[in-house]
């Protein structure tokens, strides 16, 4: 099975990032950038099904040269081949554009190696601008099927079941290969790279694309706005339960929650 998972490199969600008061945009400064989590979610989910089926596993991102370091780590974690879509601007570049060079990217690495992707995986969004469009439109982009909040894959004879996370519950679908799906957090988390793999990574290749220049619009981001703050909550203290209680519903009364 011939597998390529689209990621992004963000800035790590797991550090508190506040805003450049002059500047009005996030303050990055000292914040590493790490592979997306729901990338890693599909690169795991694309792992594991190659330790069943077999077959390789191609990663693709776009960005400067920076971005390789999230690549490596790809490839440490179970990632065979990697590719760089060139763009020093990749921050400003919209959706839509975003899947048309994902297209470019993914017909020029089918003709370098001479195989044909079965499954195609993105995260369901990204953690810094959560548009989660873009795996849908480059699903629209190679006029393949597609499906969202994706936790599971069983390929079988040309056709791909799926198991898709609803607010209701869960849904299972059947889609033909090749086919785009955008993974959700599934029940397990991504592997660790080892110190072997780690080595093994540095001395493979990441090779280099060039987006065309009719797919190189520009989308300007004018401000960004930090969200709002929770109030402080009310600490009560009583003697007893019921003194606790008597507090609560006062309190309750007077803000008018019932």
């Amino acid at each position: 099975m011939e597998m390529l998972v689209c990621i992004k490199q963000v800035p790590d969600d797991s550090v508190e990032i506040s805003l450049d008061p002059a500047a009005k945009l996030p303050d990055l400064e000292g914040v590493t950038p790490v592979v997306n989590a729901f990338d890693t979610y599909a690169l795991e989910m694309a792992a594991r099904l190659k330790e069943t089926l077999g077959g390789e596993i191609t990663v693709v991102s776009i960005g400067n040269e920076d971005v390789k370091k999230s690549l490596k780590n790809c490839l440490a974690v179970g990632a065979d081949g990697a590719y760089l879509v060139k763009h020093e601007n990749a921050e400003s570049l919209d959706p839509l554009n975003i899947a048309r060079i994902l297209r470019k990217a993914a017909h020029e690495i089918e003709e370098n190696s001479s195989k044909k992707f079965d499954l195609i995986f993105c995260g369901k969004e990204s953690t810094d601008y959560a548009s989660s469009q873009v795996g849908l439109l480059l699903a629209k982009e190679l006029s393949l099927p597609a499906a969202t909040n994706v936790i599971q894959v069983e390929p079988g004879d040309g056709i791909i079941k799926i198991k898709q996370e609803t607010e209701e519950g869960y849904r299972i679908l059947e889609a033909p290969a090749p086919c785009v799906v955008t993974v959700q957090k599934p029940n397990y988390d991504p592997r660790y790279p080892t110190i072997k793999s780690k080595m093994a990574a540095r001395k493979k290749e990441i090779k280099e694309l060039t987006p065309s220049e009719e797919e190189d619009s520009m989308l300007e981001v004018l401000r960004v706005f930090e969200p709002a703050k929770r109030a402080t909550g009310i600490k009560i203290k009583a003697d007893s339960p019921q003194e606790a209680v008597a507090q609560a519903m006062a309190v309750m009364t007077e803000a008018r929650i019932f």
